[in-house]
């Protein structure tokens, strides 16, 4: 019964979709935001891969150069969060997901299975490999293949979009359905950047090594 009635709402919402969305100026900023930090973070690791800029700033030493990347994009993604939370906050609510017990399990579970996906690519890569340490020099020796990289290729992206998929179904937010929608474009934005660079990075080092 009730995932019959999870189907009625879901199809009047898709009906009348528009009059739960509105064109806020804390969703402009939210959305501004989220498109600024993975564009910021590609610019500076390619600075730093063409010029040693970071390094240099950390008195040559390209490991805390990392580091200080790795401080900046963490406190970004936290400010993109705070800020997300608040553009919510002013959009309209769709009260059959905001008052559904099935919409709330399913939310927590989108959430959390994302935060799986985020903290164990975290945990298997460590800061350097997860913070564009690779631009820095600071190259892995082998592949990561284990958990969750066995499981999804890009984990710490597409585990963040999922956090924001599950953030907007556990308010009943729509429009956070479309800026989840936005952050998996942007992320595949950024890896159509990222995953080139990166492949001739290595692809550097195995000439050098031959």
């Amino acid at each position: 019964m009730a995932l019959n009635q999870l189907v009625d709402d879901v199809v009047y919402l898709g009906k009348n979709f528009q009059d739960y969305v509105s064109l806020e100026p804390s969703l402009y900023k939210a959305l501004a935001l989220i498109a600024f930090n993975p564009i910021f973070w590609n610019i500076a690791a390619r600075l730093e891969y063409n010029t040693h800029i970071l390094t240099k700033l950390a008195f040559g030493n390209r490991k805390w150069g990392c580091y200080i990347l790795a401080a900046t994009i963490f406190s970004l993604g936290i400010v993109r969060d705070e800020i997300y939370y608040a553009a919510l906050k002013d959009q309209p609510t769709y009260a059959p997901f905001a008052e559904s017990t099935l919409i709330k399990v399913i939310a927590a579970g989108v959430f959390g299975f994302g935060n799986i996906l985020v903290l164990t690519s975290m945990w298997a890569l460590g800061v350097t490999g997860t913070y564009l340490g690779d631009y820095f020099g600071i190259l892995m020796n082998e592949r990561v293949t284990g958990f969750p990289f066995n499981f999804n290729d890009n984990p710490m992206y597409n585990g963040s979009t999922l956090c924001f998929l599950g953030t907007s179904l556990w308010f009943g937010k729509p429009t956070g359905l479309l800026v989840t929608v936005f952050v998996f474009f942007m992320y595949k934005i950024a890896l159509m950047f990222e995953e080139p660079f990166t492949a001739k990075i290595y692809a550097n080092r195995a000439k050098k090594e031959t």
